[in-house]
């Protein structure tokens, strides 16, 4: 068999930016990119490039291709209200700077669907198979291990989490850090109000983290909220540092990962709304021509 010549991946510098009209047709221009990258993927795939995985988004059943990583370094645990808290805040910096990762997701039982598929998956139990095999296949390119507490996620109206579920999600947390004593700690900063967020945060702060993301979950906007704003830095003071993590040479892959988390999402503008935040967030980079980044938070002790 004659084996196709590879096609390198689309080039950063070619991607869509938004401007001042573009920023409406953005999600289009950035869709079409994908494409483009997905298929350049797929001929190394058909070629035999074992470094090109075929993944499937659950739901849609439509085969994407990703490149998976080697990771090396410092390993990271990564403690995660929601199955894809992850993949909307932190998943373009472990594609970049791949690293071992293993993934805890606590609130792993939910209702929450895309409104148009409610018939289908119509309780607790379906839903929670669904988000969880989005799960699973948004983190497949990281090759990280994945523990699920279990728990029931908040539901609108939200009120604040109890104490009690605070102690009980903490010792359950503080057992499986027991078990990865050499990782660093990875959890949201609970930029949003989030009840969840929050229990979470909380939670980690509890068990020693010192490194958050800036946890935007899919509807970006709420971070951006003035009264949102205060509130977090009303909580945190001057303890959090911000700092920016380029992830313009793999925005394309961390599209198919938002493609698996979210795969009975509609219509395809929703996708992007992370991305075109990470657009938002690259004007803070102060070195080096990112289109693209994803923005994290230290505290002033330091760190492992």
């Amino acid at each position: 068999m004659t084996k196709e010549t590879p096609v390198r991946p689309q080039s950063p510098v070619d991607l869509p930016v938004p401007d001042g009209t573009g920023i409406y047709t953005f999600p289009d221009d950035l869709h079409r990119a994908h494409q483009t990258h997905t298929q350049q993927l797929a001929t190394r795939h058909r070629a035999h490039d074992h470094r090109i995985l075929e993944v499937t988004a659950p739901h849609t059943r439509d085969l994407y291709y990703v490149e998976a990583r080697t990771s090396a370094g410092h390993p990271v645990l990564a403690i995660e209200p929601h199955h894809d808290d992850f993949a909307l805040s932190a998943s373009g910096t472990f594609l970049a700077h791949p690293r071992p990762l293993t993934v805890v997701t606590v609130f792993t039982r939910s209702r929450s669907v895309h409104p148009a598929l409610e018939s289908t998956y119509a309780d607790v139990n379906t839903v929670s198979e669904l988000r969880d095999r989005e799960g699973a296949a948004a983190l497949a390119p990281f090759a990280a291990r994945r523990h699920r507490l279990g728990h029931k996620d908040a539901e609108p109206p939200y009120w604040p989490f109890a104490p009690e579920a605070l102690d009980r999600i903490t010792d359950e947390l503080r057992q499986i850090v027991a078990a990865h004593p050499d990782a660093e700690l990875l959890a949201p900063a609970a930029v949003t109000r989030h009840p969840d967020h929050l229990l979470v945060h909380e939670a980690a702060v509890r068990l020693g983290c010192r490194w958050f993301w800036e946890d935007l979950a899919f509807w970006s906007t709420y971070a951006l909220a003035g009264c949102d704003q205060h509130l977090f830095r009303t909580r945190t003071g001057t303890t959090m540092r911000p700092e920016l993590v380029d992830i313009t040479e793999v925005i394309l892959d961390k599209v198919t990962v938002l493609w698996m988390h979210g795969s009975q999402m509609y219509p395809v503008r929703k996708m992007y709304r992370p991305i075109r935040h990470a657009f938002t967030t690259a004007a803070d980079l102060v070195d080096g021509p990112g289109l693209y980044a994803e923005r994290f938070y230290r505290t002033e002790a330091p760190t492992c």
